[in-house]
Formats: structure tokens, C-alpha cells, sequence
């Protein structure tokens, strides 16, 4: 017994000598690497006046750019920037990913023996669904965490070219897994909030990372029926590009302050959106005061020259890009025929002064220009603060949260493990690792599969029925349908995967792949308990045949829930969470694709021609599953506690050339100083289990011809135990969100009375006036 005990305590100390392994092997690999730009103990840049830290960052950027020659100016330009090895700056990655965790996908990252993984947190699609802005940005300060402790080991960069932002406004597009989903006001949020939690509270204007949101503008489509995203000319409105594509980039700059924007491979209305000086140089730095650096995405630069032979010759390419307001070219093309455009003449080095100047002012805020990081903020972070038990409780948690509930027939969820004993684990993703974490991840701290987590509560019997996603045949069905006719309860697990959609792959259509919906039928044709339904993919699916096929008891779409899915999607089940996911996107049936080119850029419907529009905001045919739907296991009731009836918005609050045009305020600035009007609402839990609410509130404009049927103006989270009561305010801003967009793109604020609805059970008028006078709301 003696000797029992003393293996076991040997064994308790295993982590911590692992720790002390870990630790050592840090230190000595951070003992190793070459000293930092500015580093103390270099006599190369001892008392040079860059290196000044108490000098403003404006003053030590140009003594740094007077310090280059033109031919080191120019190696600076591109991605992969080469040391300047007589100013002690050695070369830098720029290129770095964090989607929803520090990601191995750029070549500023590495995982390796003293990082071997981060925590890898639902897709972004996933965490969308849950919105819930605290948990984003406090996702983005965990990633910001671990993004440090790997730049301080020397295994990453500080620069990440995320979030992606775009509008996911076709459901076949296989990069929409990465976005917030396909309404702007909630992209726009997930942006900001995101970019905080990366960059920190900016105090003393520095950088804890620089985010980057992408891809700027009206990108969405990667490779569909012989398009691609480099030949692709986006044809798009003025009223589109304001009222829907910008806005979430609008959004991140303004809001958000992020530190870098990235140009798309697309063109937009004939120019590439990289070489467009109204898209760059007026738009995001003119308009929206940009503090920080344009980037392009990955070779583009090349592309436009290239692939749509927009210029002539290359130098002419590299003229265009850099005059247009492009500070930095991911790819060679920059560093390559920058220098034979100035010696023609097309190009002056004063422009590329000012490229650089925007490039090397994030890398002094983010400290790279203060020697070793260690004596600077976030220089202790090390290994130890990488996957930590609260971060990967955090990725739990924020798949909890984006679960949706889609279908819950007589109450058939959640599972009791008392009398759902054995489950029957069914499905091509019932026991999958890495497809959970979707595109753009890196290497995960470790996985819980659905069959893992679900394995916690039941004894489980696993049948895949399909080999891969794709499920060519039925020849396994009989197997499955053996193992449901013998549980107490069938979960299938089903869906998509990167095999499926994926960046370059765009879908065909919107139905399961292969033989899927057999599989489903057939199992919920042969359980003997109840049937639950786990979709896993990053877009929406035509559910159709499940959603009315009685023998299906409930349906969950968990997106691609992260590190822990498996375990999430387990406790959802058995009923440990309690799920409150809303849709972030519409789903369509099957038909509509057919209806609708991937390629044609409106937003708005057009009769006339038989195209019915896109989004919530502006489709109004017949859905599987609508935007923001989404239930609980319990029921909740909201009532009005304080919101303004009447407001009046003064026209000497909206600055420049505001004028009352008809009976709507035309906007034409940024800097809208209307009223942000609080909604007060309580939301009472009326069923018998804690749950968490998520309070949409829409907008519905007054009458006329505004095109927008409703609006998403506001949301909150909220967790309300059972019979209780919690308050929430919602701020409205009249500005930004009740306001509407003409077909000239001029953003104008509706008079008279918008109606909001408040959840699905509550209405609220409100209405705005104009007045030369003061605000009264």
C-alpha cells in the first residue's frame, strides 16, 4: 500500500514536472533567438532615435524611413519582410490567422514541442449564432492571450489577417462558415466586438495584436459554376455596397478600431477592389479614418495583373495598388516591380513612404520597436497561459451558446440518462475530431467528439452509416438501423464538412450530400426511441424531409462547434445546457438556388424579373428555417418597462448637408450626433428550467417605399432562471439603425412611425420628427 501511494502522488506531480519540461525548454528557446528590433543590449541601435520609446511613434516612424534606402523600403512592402540586418530589424511575417483560435494556416505560426496546440473555439458561424457580444469579444482576449505567449516564444507574429467579416448573403458559399452570418447589424457587432478583445483596450495607443477584417468589399463567391473569386467583376449597386456589404467594415474601422483592413481578389463594378483609390484612399482612410495599414489578400496584386489584366504592364499594377491607398502586398509582385515603376516614373518614393509609414507605425504600437518583449505588457505570458482549463472552458462554453435549437417535438429533448440508457450514435460526423474546428484553424488543445461527450451520460452504440460526408452508397445502412432499433434513443449526426464547402468550393445545391437523407429516414423509420437530428456544417441545409417527417423527434444545428463539440453537444442533449442559439442565417429550400445565380450581386427583390432577393431583410418567400429562429427548453414572456414613444431629431445634430428630403433625413457623414434611444424590456422565464434568452429586436420602417420589410436594430443575452424576471436594455442608435438606404446610396432617416418588434410576442411604436431645434425624446 506504501508503495501504492507513493506511485500515485509520483503521479500527481506529473503535470508540474511536464510544466517545469515546458518551461525549460521556453526559456532556453527564447534564450536563443536573436535579439529584437530597439533591443537594449544591441550596439547597432543603442541611442538611435527610433528606438526612442518616449518619443511619439510619428517622429520615430520617419527617422526610421529616413534611415532606408529605397531598395530596403521596398523589401518592407510584401508579407514576408526582409531584414534590415544594419539597423538591428530583423525580417517579419506578417501573415498570421486567428478566425477562433490562434491557426497554423499563415506562415507567421508554428506550433511546435513547446506549443503544441491553442485553443481552438467554435467556428465563426457558431459563436455568431449566439449573440452574445461579451462572449465574442472575451473570445478574441483569450485568442489575443495565447497569440502573445507564441510571439513572446518566438512561434508567431502579432499581426492577424481575421475576423472575417463579409455578408453571407448566398447559403451555397463555402467560405460562409467564417462569417457572422448574413445580417449586417450583427456582422457589424461580432466585428468590433472581436477586434477589441484581440487589440486590448488600446491605452497609450498601443496594440495587443492588430486584427485585420476582410475581405473589403462585396466578396462572396469563391468557385461556382465557372467563376472564381479571381475573375469574379461584382456588380453592385451604390445602395447595396451602403446598406448591406460595407457596413460590417464600416463598423469594425469606426467602432472597432481595427488596425488593418484587407483588400478582396474581386473586382467591384470593373476595378479590383486593391487597386480602387475610392474603395482605399477615400473610403476606409478618408471616410472612416483608418489608423492603420491596407493589406492585400494573398497575391492579388498579381491577379489584377495576371488573371484580369487590368493594367497593362506590372509596374503599372504596382503604381495603381500603392496610389490607390495599398500599404501592403501579400506576395512577391510589390517587392518585385515596385522599384522599375518609380524608375519610370509611375510611382514616386514618397508614395511608398507613406505606405510604409502606415505598416511600421501598428508594428511600434504593437511594441516590436521596444526591444525584448519580455520587459514590455503581455511579456510574461508564456506556454503556461496557452490552453489553459478557462480557456478550453470558454470554447465549451461558446458552443453551448451557439447551439440552436431547431425542432423540439413533444418535448422530446432533453434526454434522460435515467431512461436513455443506451444511445445508438449514428452518422458520417457522429465521431469526427477536426471537422469540428472548420477552416482556418489551427492545431487544437485536444478534441471531444459527439460520440465522446455523448458516451458521459449513455452507454453508446456507433454505427457511422455513411464512410465520409459524402455517403456514396447505402450499403451500411442496415447496420445503423440495427443499432436504433436496439437503443433507447438514436442521435444522428450528419452534415457537412471541408470536403463539402470550403474556401475555392462553393456549393451546388443546398440538400445533404449523397445518400444522407436516406439514412436519416430509414433510422428514424427503424428507432425505437426517440430520433434526434445533430447537423454539423457551416451553411444552411434544406432540412425539409426531417422537419416534417414525424419520426424525427428534434432537430440541432451546432455549425462546426469547435475543440469541444462533442462534449457541448452532449450536454444540450441531456439537458445540462440549455441551448439559446439563433439562426444567424436564413435557410432556403432547395428551389431557391435554382432561381438564383451566385453571381448577381442585388440584395433587393425584383419581380419583374423573377429574382426574389436575399436575406432576410429582403426575401419573403417561403424559408425551411427563418433568420434569428431558434428554442429553448422552456418559454419566456417579455414585457415593455421603459422606450420612448415620440423623438425628435434635430438637424442641427447631423453634421454636414443634412436636409430634410420629402419625408426622410438625408445623411451624407459618418459623424451622426441623433439620440441612442434605450429600450428597457423584462424578460420573465415562464417555464421550469433556467435558460438564456436571446432578445432580438427588429425594426419595421414607416410606410413607404423603403424596399427593407424589417431590420435587425438590437440584441442581448440574457440568462433569466426558472419563474424569475431580469431587465434588459437595448441601446437603438436612429443613426445606424433606423435608417434606410436610396437607390443613390444615400442613407436617409425615415419620419413618422417605426414599429419595433421585441422577441415574437411584443410590439413597441416609435416616432421620429424633425426639428431645427433641441433633441427631445
Amino acid at each position: 500500500m506504501p508503495h501504492n501511494n507513493q506511485n500515485a502522488n509520483l503521479l500527481s506531480l506529473l503535470p508540474f514536472f511536464l510544466l517545469l519540461l515546458l518551461s525549460a525548454s521556453y526559456l532556453q528557446q527564447s534564450h536563443a533567438r536573436p535579439l529584437f528590433a530597439c533591443d537594449p543590449r544591441n550596439g547597432l541601435t543603442r541611442g538611435l532615435r527610433f528606438c526612442r520609446t518616449n518619443l511619439p511613434i510619428q517622429v520615430r516612424v520617419r527617422d526610421l524611413l529616413g534611415r532606408l534606402t529605397l531598395q530596403e523600403k521596398i523589401r518592407l512592402l510584401v508579407n514576408n519582410a526582409a531584414a534590415v540586418p544594419r539597423l538591428g530589424m530583423g525580417g517579419y511575417e506578417w501573415w498570421s490567422e486567428a478566425l477562433h483560435g490562434v491557426s497554423n494556416v499563415g506562415p507567421g505560426t508554428k506550433f511546435g514541442r513547446s506549443f503544441p496546440g491553442a485553443t481552438s473555439f467554435p467556428q465563426v458561424i457558431t459563436t455568431a449564432a449566439s449573440f452574445n457580444a461579451s462572449l465574442w469579444e472575451e473570445i478574441g482576449r483569450v485568442v489575443s492571450d495565447e497569440a502573445r505567449a507564441m510571439y513572446n516564444g518566438g512561434m508567431a507574429g502579432l499581426t492577424y489577417w481575421s475576423p472575417n467579416v463579409n455578408i453571407f448573403r448566398d447559403p451555397r458559399w463555402g467560405r460562409g462558415q467564417e462569417t457572422p452570418g448574413e445580417d449586417p447589424v450583427l456582422a457589424g457587432k461580432y466585428a468590433a466586438s472581436y477586434v477589441r478583445g484581440l487589440q486590448g483596450d488600446g491605452a497609450g495607443n498601443r496594440l495587443k495584436v492588430a486584427a485585420c477584417c476582410k475581405h473589403y468589399t462585396a466578396y462572396d463567391l469563391d468557385n461556382w459554376n465557372g467563376v472564381d473569386r479571381y475573375h469574379f467583376n461584382a456588380r453592385v449597386s451604390k445602395q447595396d455596397l451602403e446598406d448591406t456589404y460595407d457596413v460590417p467594415f464600416k463598423t469594425c474601422v469606426v467602432e472597432g478600431k481595427v488596425a488593418s483592413v484587407m483588400c478582396s481578389y474581386n473586382q467591384v463594378n470593373g476595378v479590383p477592389s486593391c487597386a480602387d483609390p475610392n474603395l482605399l484612399k477615400n473610403t476606409i482612410r478618408g471616410q472612416w479614418h483608418l489608423n492603420g495599414y491596407i493589406v492585400s489578400d494573398c497575391d492579388s496584386v498579381g491577379v489584377l495583373y495576371d488573371s484580369q489584366h487590368y493594367t497593362a504592364t506590372p509596374e503599372d499594377a504596382a503604381a495603381a495598388t500603392i496610389k490607390a491607398g495599398l500599404d501592403l502586398d501579400c506576395g512577391p509582385f510589390l517587392a518585385v516591380h515596385t522599384e522599375e515603376a518609380i524608375r519610370r516614373g509611375k510611382l514616386a518614393e514618397a508614395d511608398v513612404d507613406l505606405a510604409l509609414a502606415n505598416t511600421i507605425t501598428v508594428q511600434m504600437r504593437l511594441g516590436m520597436f521596444d526591444g525584448e518583449p519580455s520587459a514590455q505588457p503581455h511579456g510574461n505570458l508564456g506556454p503556461r497561459d496557452v490552453c489553459t482549463p478557462a480557456h478550453q472552458q470558454l470554447a465549451l462554453e461558446a458552443a453551448h451558446q451557439g447551439i440552436v435549437l431547431l425542432q423540439n417535438r413533444r418535448g422530446s429533448l432533453p434526454l434522460s440518462a435515467a431512461r436513455h440508457r443506451t444511445v445508438a450514435v449514428i452518422g458520417p460526423n457522429s465521431d469526427v475530431t477536426v471537422t469540428m474546428i472548420g477552416n482556418y484553424a489551427g492545431v487544437a488543445c485536444g478534441y471531444t467528439s459527439p460520440l465522446q461527450g455523448i458516451g458521459r451520460y449513455a452507454r453508446t452504440v456507433r454505427q457511422a452509416g455513411c464512410s465520409n460526408v459524402a455517403c456514396p452508397t447505402s450499403q451500411m445502412f442496415g447496420a445503423a438501423e440495427a443499432a436504433a432499433r436496439r437503443a433507447d434513443a438514436t442521435v444522428l449526426v450528419m452534415g457537412l464538412d471541408q470536403s463539402i464547402e470550403a474556401e475555392f468550393r462553393d456549393r451546388a445545391g443546398l440538400l445533404l450530400p449523397g445518400h444522407q437523407q436516406e439514412l436519416v429516414s430509414r433510422v428514424a423509420m427503424a428507432s425505437r426511441g426517440p430520433t434526434i437530428l445533430v447537423l454539423m456544417s457551416g451553411g444552411p441545409v434544406d432540412l425539409t424531409f426531417a422537419k416534417n417527417d414525424p419520426r424525427v423527434s428534434a432537430i440541432l444545428w451546432v455549425g462546426y462547434p469547435g475543440q469541444a463539440g462533442g462534449a457541448a453537444i452532449a450536454d444540450v442533449l441531456f439537458g445540462k445546457a440549455n441551448p439559446g442559439g439563433k439562426l444567424p442565417m436564413t435557410w432556403y429550400p432547395q428551389d431557391y438556388v435554382a432561381k438564383i445565380p451566385m453571381t448577381n450581386m442585388n440584395m433587393r427583390a425584383n419581380a419583374a424579373r423573377g429574382y426574389p432577393g436575399r436575406t432576410y431583410r429582403f426575401y419573403k418567400g417561403p424559408v425551411v428555417f427563418p433568420f434569428g429562429f431558434g428554442l429553448t427548453y422552456t418559454t419566456f414572456t417579455h414585457s415593455l418597462a421603459e422606450a420612448p414613444t415620440q423623438v425628435t431629431v434635430p438637424l442641427s445634430t447631423i453634421k454636414n448637408t443634412t436636409s430634410l428630403v420629402g419625408t426622410a433625413l438625408r445623411l451624407s457623414h459618418i459623424d451622426c450626433k441623433t439620440p441612442s434611444l434605450k429600450i428597457h424590456v423584462d424578460v420573465k422565464n415562464t417555464g421550469t428550467v433556467d435558460g438564456t434568452q436571446t432578445l432580438l429586436i427588429f425594426s419595421a420602417l414607416p410606410a413607404g417605399d423603403w424596399s427593407v420589410g424589417r431590420q435587425l436594430v438590437g440584441f442581448e443575452k440574457v440568462h433569466v432562471p426558472a419563474s424569475s424576471q431580469r431587465r434588459v436594455r437595448v441601446d437603438v442608435h436612429v443613426c445606424k439603425h433606423m435608417s434606410v438606404v436610396d437607390q443613390f446610396g444615400v442613407r436617409r432617416i425615415p419620419m413618422g412611425e417605426h414599429e419595433l418588434h421585441i422577441g415574437d410576442d411584443l410590439k413597441h411604436s416609435i416616432t421620429l420628427h424633425a426639428s431645427l431645434g433641441e433633441i427631445r425624446v
